[in-house]
């Protein structure tokens, strides 16, 4: 009966070092960035959102310049290339449903190539980046108001 107990007590003190130790790995990053239980990949479109802070820039209307509030994010996102050398990503233009469907695909060709040449100005290389417009046939938000449009007006760099 003694030996029952004994091994209980070992077996459950072994359950909770194995516990300790999972914990202790998961708290200490090992190698891989966790939040709120989920395990981020190096290199991917979720990493490239928690390290440069967004996967996105934003347009004024009927513009392809990149603006001055929005530099910041690409230049996040140039820091996050250079740590990530292997990466490639396309950089996607989009466009708010105003406007014909061949003048928001040329607009949104605009802002991708405005994001990647700002891109490859700090640092990334060109050929790691590819560009493509959906202009207004893939809409970021769904709506017919301002607040739509605006979150419509953007290049999005997704890691491939």
């Amino acid at each position: 009966m003694k030996t029952t107990k004994l091994l209980g007590a070992v077996a459950a003190l072994a359950l909770l070092a194995a516990c300790g130790s999972k914990t202790e790995t998961a708290a200490t990053g090992a190698g891989t960035a966790t939040t709120a239980g989920s395990t981020i990949r190096p290199g991917s479109q979720e990493d490239l959102i928690s390290k440069a802070g967004s996967d996105r820039v934003f347009f004024d209307f009927d513009s392809s310049s990149v603006r001055a509030d929005q530099r910041p994010v690409l230049q996040g996102q140039a820091g996050w290339f250079a740590a990530n050398p292997a990466v490639t990503a396309q950089v996607e233009g989009h466009a708010d449903e105003r406007g014909t469907r061949e003048y928001n695909l040329a607009l949104g060709q605009r802002r991708a190539n405005a994001s990647r040449d700002v891109l490859v100005a700090n640092g990334v290389a060109g050929s790691r980046l590819s560009t493509i417009s959906y202009g207004k046939d893939r809409p970021i938000a769904l709506g017919s108001d301002e607040e739509a449009w605006a979150q419509n007006r953007v290049a999005v760099t997704a890691v491939r």
